[in-house]
């Protein structure tokens, strides 16, 4: 069993919080959430500059993935966002392809360097956030997936959560570094 944070102290699983879903969503939350992607390649480039392979591959809590993992993990996990957001807008109702992301995690090219996924975001969220810019109301309101466990996702609430995803994990790297005085 997992310890959870004491009162005030951070949640290493969950530095930010937990992903709170609104009850409504509004236009501002929406570019709100384009700012987060757009700003997340610059965020990550600046809480991975000056470390080195130890401080990557140290794992960024108890039982966590290592820093190196977790930018892999970003750059997996938002490709296929993207790809479920772009199936979403041109397919009915798509279901959602499942992926195991631990073992995505441990297989080889987990090792590359982070600079490697760091490039692939960058230029990902730079397509992703110009189209979501583009959207028109309707589209914002589509069936972006059918998600297993969840039901059907709009593009704006995928958009809400992969904001608050990009955030998530910018904030294990930001607080381990302050924990270990990187």
């Amino acid at each position: 069993m997992r310890a959870e944070a004491a009162p005030g102290e951070i949640d290493p699983r969950y530095p930010i919080g937990r992903f709170q879903r609104p009850e409504t969503i509004t236009p501002h939350d929406r570019m709100a959430a384009i700012a987060s992607l757009a700003e997340l390649p610059g965020r990550l480039a600046e809480a991975l500059d000056g470390l080195g392979r130890e401080q990557l591959d140290a794992p960024y809590r108890d039982d966590g993935w290592t820093v190196r993992q977790l930018v892999h993990h970003l750059a997996d996990s938002h490709m296929v966002a993207f790809v479920r957001l772009r199936l979403g807008l041109t397919s009915d109702q798509p279901p959602a392809f499942e992926y195991n992301e631990k073992a995505w995690a441990a297989l080889h090219d987990s090792a590359a360097p982070v600079s490697w996924s760091a490039t692939l975001l960058q230029n990902l969220h730079a397509r992703w956030v110009m189209l979501l810019e583009s959207l028109d109301e309707d589209q914002w309101q589509r069936i972006a997936f059918q998600h297993p466990v969840r039901g059907p996702l709009t593009v704006e609430f995928m958009v809400l959560l992969y904001a608050w995803h990009s955030r998530h994990h910018l904030a294990h790297i930001t607080h381990l570094r302050e924990r270990m005085g990187w």
